[in-house]
């Protein structure tokens, strides 16, 4: 027989044996810890104010969950961190315990890039996941307004993401979300233009119309197809074309329908 191994073996069930009776009896105390604070950190706070400490702390108390003074093994992590993401200005959140009592929650809200007007006047928005997102009563974002022929309700479709929307055949085809989303991001993504184009119309022939900040006129746009060619052409058009401080007035309608051309319309 192996004498040292055995003794060896031995030694390590023991080790073993020992650190897991260790562990179990700081996982009983640490269950017994009462949680003292909320260390709340709401991430992107600079683009939005959706959320604040109190806004959270008062969603916690409206939805009846006692988190401070009570122990740690009567508060339901996942279940915490699940209502929270259910909330509608919340793209991600966190919850985790420390030994002191501090309950850690971190935050990230939704970033929203493009605002819906229907038919009937009713708004929402659209994020950065390409998500539906409804209007905050507490903060209104700096965003590009989509409006016009547009008659999709928010209750109809803040099921599926814009992104799923334009991967399915049958939706893509009955919606307009996606093209007009497709255009919205493309001006969001480039410093001249998000600084230029303010609204998004479509119009009853489906097409797309923009209307900038300066002047008093109008882009056509026409469907949401070849739009990089298309803003390559309105840019240059802006550069030479519009170099002259009086001719922002003097054109009604800028057409970019067109291959290779740039079609004015003088007032």
């Amino acid at each position: 027989m192996n004498y040292k191994k055995i003794l060896v073996s031995i030694l390590w069930v023991g080790t073993i044996a020992g650190l897991t009776a260790s562990l179990g009896f700081v996982s009983k105390t640490e269950r017994e810890i009462i949680a003292k604070n909320l260390n709340i950190q709401i991430h992107n706070n600079d683009e939005n104010l959706f959320l604040t400490e109190n806004g959270v702390k008062e969603f916690f108390a409206e939805s009846q969950k006692v988190i401070v003074a009570n122990k740690y093994k009567n508060i339901n992590i996942l279940d915490l961190e699940k209502a929270l993401n259910a909330h509608p200005a919340i793209e991600n959140a966190e919850v985790s315990e420390d030994l002191n009592g501090d309950l850690k929650i971190e935050i990230k809200q939704r970033t929203p890039v493009l605002r819906i007007i229907n038919k009937d006047g009713e708004s929402y928005y659209i994020d950065s996941q390409s998500k539906l997102m409804p209007l905050n009563e507490n903060y209104s974002a700096r965003v590009i307004v989509a409006n016009g022929e547009i008659f999709e309700p928010y209750a109809r479709r803040y099921q599926f993401s814009v992104n799923q929307i334009r991967r399915s055949k049958l939706f893509s085809e009955v919606s307009v979300l996606d093209d007009i989303l497709d255009v919205a991001e493309k001006i969001n993504n480039d410093t001249s233009l998000c600084q230029l184009i303010h609204q998004i119309n479509l119009n009853k022939d489906k097409e797309i119309e923009l209307f900038p900040a300066i002047g008093d006129h109008k882009i056509i746009f026409g469907k949401a197809t070849e739009i990089n060619e298309k803003f390559n052409k309105l840019k240059l058009f802006y550069r030479q074309g519009l170099n002259k401080s009086d001719t922002w007035t003097k054109y009604t309608t800028i057409n970019l329908k067109y291959k290779n051309l740039v079609v004015c319309t003088k007032k």
